[in-house]
């Protein structure tokens, strides 16, 4: 990458915009902050309806419904579930005329279904995204893509042999400040990249998915046989089935539930395929009710140098036991060696030191210590920020303008499954780097473990 380049680039746009300038100590010469509006343009170009089944009713699969059909020209024929009273709620909601069904297979015999939203447990995502392409249905998959690093090759095989298309639900890289965020690390906004973080924090039961059973859980209202799958045979226990994440067998813990969003917008903005080296440790430290997964989660990932990025750092941790923070959701930052980017999906803060840049690392240390002397006060960075229209209806929406154009038009989806498996493979990995007490080798090129 030609760092010096970039950085002329963005200073350039800089000045050529009107707004302050965060470079180079000399263009550092106006007040400490400026604010510009992150928009888009408005799409009402779809014209043919788009049939949409749900499979898996749950929370984030109803959200992704009630998304989906937030949008012109799409309506809901059909819902499965295991559970059901989920099922029941489906025909309250979205009208007693849609097709129901405990068997999702049913849904793909269908020809008046075009597009598949899968919101099931993590462990049934491959299984259900390959039958359903293999059916001739566009797919929309939530993450992660896949439950174990073993499984991604046969959902990219399937995509590609079925032509349609496949997006997963990561939905941060659509976001206004995602998109800011990679214009910005392209015209060497921070320099050169060789450090990235993301944060959570949360204490709540629900925030530690431990939700609400209902009343009626019971074997005659959920298909218990069905969603064991070919994990191991326990009796009926609702736990298992509604508060899937804590356990192994169904879920993907904290890394498939939120490093893997960090992850996918984290490849988007620069344009990576993945780390090479990933190690996690952590443990169950609070929440003792019989999760396997631990609740305080820390993963580091080391990025090699390749072609369309320095090699960088990435570090994670999540806390559901911070007494501080409470219900917390820092998204992510971008170090950088003259300033960094807090990324958010509806903003962007940009930060470049006014001190750091004028300091050559090669110069003589008496010198360094004269010019110390001749300071006279501390000068913090200087701030843009970029923040969306108040119209913005959000990166979940655009998540699926993108996948619905797609579909319609035949356009390139940046998370397909090849993007959706290179985002997962780290994450799953983190899974196994805690579980086997070990560092785990990857090839992100060539998508497959080194042993």
């Amino acid at each position: 990458m030609n760092i010096q380049k970039s950085r002329r680039n963005f200073i350039k746009k800089l000045g050529a915009a009107g707004t302050i300038l965060a470079g180079a100590p000399a263009v550092l010469r106006s007040t400490k902050s400026s604010s510009q509006l992150l928009g888009r343009p408005v799409n009402n170009s779809a014209n043919d309806t788009l049939q949409v089944a749900l499979i898996g009713a749950g929370g984030m699969g109803s959200t992704d419904l009630r998304t989906a059909l937030s949008h012109p020209n799409t309506e809901v024929v059909a819902v499965a579930d295991l559970y059901q009273g989920r099922l029941d709620n489906a025909k309250e909601t979205f009208g007693s005329q849609i097709f129901t069904t405990r068997d999702y297979r049913e849904i793909l015999e269908r020809d008046d279904v075009d597009v598949v939203i899968i919101g099931t447990h993590d462990h049934w995502h491959k299984q259900i995204s390959v039958d359903a392409l293999n059916k001739g249905k566009h797919v929309y998959c939530e993450k992660p893509m896949v439950h174990s690093l073993e499984e991604g090759p046969e959902v990219i095989r399937a995509q590609k042999k079925s032509g349609k298309i496949f997006c997963v639900g990561s939905q941060l890289l659509s976001s206004l400040g995602y998109e800011k965020a990679k214009e910005l690390l392209k015209d060497g906004a921070i320099g050169k990249l060789n450090y990235a973080e993301g944060v959570w924090a949360r204490r709540s039961a629900g925030g530690a998915w431990n939700g609400p059973i209902p009343a009626d859980a019971s074997p005659e209202t959920i298909d218990w046989d069905t969603f064991l799958k070919d994990k191991k045979r326990y009796q009926f226990d609702p736990e298992r089935f509604f508060n899937w994440r804590k356990y192994k067998d169904y879920g993907t813990g904290m890394n498939g539930d939120l490093f893997v969003h960090i992850i996918s917008g984290l490849h988007f903005v620069t344009d990576s395929f993945g780390p090479n080296q990933i190690y996690s440790t952590g443990g169950i430290r609070f929440w003792q009710d019989g999760r396997e997964v631990p609740d305080v989660l820390i993963g580091t990932f080391d990025y090699p140098e390749t072609q369309t990025h320095p090699g960088f750092n990435l570090s994670l941790r999540c806390n559901f036991v911070d007494g501080t923070q409470g219900s917390y959701f820092y998204v992510m930052r971008l170090i950088g060696s003259e300033g960094l980017m807090e990324i958010q999906p509806n903003k962007v803060i940009l930060e470049r030191n006014k001190v750091l840049s004028g300091i050559d690392p090669n110069v003589d240390p008496s010198e360094l210590k004269k010019a110390l002397n001749d300071r006279k006060r501390i000068l913090g960075p200087e701030e843009i920020v970029y923040e969306a229209e108040a119209d913005y209806k959000g990166c979940h929406y655009d998540h699926f303008g993108y996948f619905f154009d797609a579909v319609r038009n035949g356009s390139q989806l940046v998370e397909d499954a090849v993007f959706g498996y290179r985002a997962a493979a780290p994450a799953l990995a983190c899974n196994d780097s805690y579980f086997q007490k070990k560092i785990i080798q990857w090839d992100p090129v060539k998508m497959q473990k080194i042993n």
